[in-house]
């Protein structure tokens, strides 16, 4: 019996794909290398090239490698390339894994994991918000995640696939091993951002709207550590395998920080300054979202290691200068 890992050439992926292999298990990695790279797939996990939404071939690898449990990763990622381009969105996260959750129910597959986000929830009336709080997505890429939600609770009622729905909010940091990270040039994750401009990587960062509601008018977000996220999955893997019931969690640490308080940390973790520009909001961020995460902790007995927003950045200095050494930054 194996796992499948769709995007686990990736940055969040190829940490699960490390996690498991460290476990012992036995792991596939389907990716289309689009935003992936071989060199961040562990040693010993088999590598597919190819994409999630080719039934045939994901059938194939279903069936060739006794697939037991797919987690599932692949997906385009930016909100604002979503707003521009929606329709890219519908079928890289929602028609592809429509066709991968119709290959899981006819493979056999007993077990799926799927990477929603916290897009879902849009704007929270309420902070922090709740998995059982009303989804009100803002943006096409927080939409193609909730139809998919959808699909996969409408077919575990049809078909029994036992699934677990992870909602992430903002993940960064790297492996402390730096075995992996987030790798992707031209990244739009504020952390990863930070990092390059604190490198000298890039000449500033702009900050993306100075008027919200909150306590200093930029965004607030709850951000988690990748490893803390891969724990969140790998309970989530033993969950399903003790006979438990499909749920949906929050994968965040119930606390948020702007984004002028996640600068201010780069710049301090760094000890260097640099140039901060001011611009207009963009279209499909919400002012603040925060987890409510008493979920996947009391039921799952999720408990993070890295819940510290320097420890974050550290490690994220940490790998992008090992970036740069190998001059792949």
């Amino acid at each position: 019996m194996s796992i499948l890992v769709t995007g686990g050439a990736g940055y969040i992926g190829s940490h699960m794909v490390h996690a498991l292999v460290d476990a012992g298990e036995r792991v596939v990695v389907l990716d289309n290398l689009s935003t992936g790279f071989r060199r961040a797939v562990a040693d010993g996990a088999t590598l597919v090239v190819g994409d999630t939404g080719d039934q045939a071939l994901v059938s194939r690898l279903i069936a060739e490698h006794g697939v037991e449990a797919i987690i599932h990763f692949a997906a385009s990622i930016v909100v604002p390339e979503s707003v521009a381009q929606p329709l890219k969105y519908y079928r890289n996260n929602t028609a592809n894994s429509r066709s991968m959750i119709e290959c899981a129910v006819t493979g056999g597959v007993k077990h799926f994991i799927f990477s929603s986000t916290a897009a879902v929830y849009g704007n929270p009336a309420r902070v922090p918000v709740g998995e059982d709080d009303t989804p009100a997505p803002m943006s096409p890429y927080g939409s193609s995640k909730l139809m998919t939600e959808t699909m996969l609770r409408d077919a575990g009622v049809a078909h029994g696939l036992g699934h677990v729905i992870l909602r992430y909010f903002n993940v960064a940091g790297a492996d402390p091993l730096l075995r992996t990270g987030q790798s992707t040039r031209d990244a739009t994750h504020l952390i990863k951002v930070a990092v390059e401009t604190a490198l000298g990587q890039r000449t500033k960062i702009d900050v993306f709207g100075t008027d919200y509601p909150t306590r200093d008018g930029t965004c607030v977000r709850d951000y988690i550590h990748v490893t803390d996220l891969v724990a969140a999955h790998a309970d989530a893997l033993r969950h399903l395998r003790g006979g438990g019931a499909p749920a949906t969690f929050n994968c965040g640490y119930g606390r948020g920080f702007s984004v002028l308080e996640v600068i201010d940390t780069v710049k301090r973790v760094a000890g260097v300054d640099f140039r901060v520009d001011l611009a207009p909001r963009r279209p499909g961020d919400p002012a603040e979202i925060v987890a409510a995460s008493d979920r996947i902790r009391e039921r799952l007995g999720w408990q993070p290691r890295y819940d510290d927003l320097g420890v974050i950045v550290e490690h994220a200095l940490a790998w992008q200068r090992k970036l740069s050494a190998i001059g792949a930054a």
